[in-house]
C-alpha cells in the first residue's frame, strides 16, 4: 500500500492549528491510484453477501460510490442535516472538536440489507460508529467498515470493536 501512501499528502494546521490533515486529492487525481484503492477496499468483500454500500459525506461518497458500482449494489449516501429531500432518520454524535449529525433516507436500506460502510479516513471513530448506528436504526446489518486511511494513534478502531474493519494505509 506504499503506492497509495505516496499519493496522500500532509497539510499542516488544517482545519485548525496542531492538526495534520491527510489530503487524498492527489490519490483521486491519479486514475491508477484511485482504481487500486477501490479494488483494495472491496477485495476482502468479493463473494460476500453485500447488498448495499454506504458512504459518509463527503469523501466517503467518492470511494463508496465506486465500490458500490464495482460490486453492482446500491450506494447509500449518509449526509449532513438538511441535504436529503425525503423523510430521514438521523443520529447525533460527538467529535473531537464538537458535535455533528448524519441523516439517511428512511427507505435507503431495509432489514434484509447487508451493508458495507466506506469512508476515506478513520480517526477517532465517532463518525463511523454513528454511521453504523444510523444504518442499524433502519434495521439493516453492517457487515464491515472499510477505510482508505486509519490514524492508529487516535484509536478509532476501539470504538468500532463490534465490526469487521479493513484499512489500506495506516499512520
Amino acid at each position: 500500500m506504499e503506492r497509495l501512501k505516496n499519493k496522500i499528502r500532509d497539510i499542516p494546521d488544517f482545519p485548525k492549528p496542531g492538526i495534520v490533515f491527510k489530503d487524498i486529492t492527489p490519490l483521486v487525481k491519479d486514475p491508477a491510484a484511485l482504481r487500486l484503492a477501490v479494488h483494495q477496499l472491496l477485495h476482502p468483500f468479493l463473494g460476500r453477501d453485500i447488498t448495499a454500500v454506504a458512504g459518509m459525506e463527503a469523501r466517503g461518497f467518492i470511494f463508496g460510490a465506486l465500490v458500490a458500482w464495482e460490486l453492482g449494489v446500491p450506494f447509500v449516501p449518509l449526509r449532513k442535516p438538511g441535504k436529503l429531500p425525503y423523510d430521514v432518520q438521523s443520529v447525533s454524535y460527538d467529535l473531537e472538536y464538537g458535535s455533528a449529525e448524519l441523516e439517511v433516507h428512511i427507505d435507503a436500506v431495509d432489514k434484509n440489507d447487508k451493508v458495507l460502510l466506506i469512508d476515506d479516513l478513520l480517526a477517532t471513530g465517532g463518525t463511523a460508529k454513528a454511521s453504523c448506528e444510523l444504518i442499524e436504526k433502519l434495521g439493516a446489518t453492517v457487515v464491515a467498515c472499510a477505510f482508505v486511511v486509519e490514524l492508529d494513534f487516535l484509536a478509532g478502531r476501539k470504538l468500532l470493536k463490534d465490526y469487521e474493519l479493513h484499512t489500506l494505509v495506516h499512520y
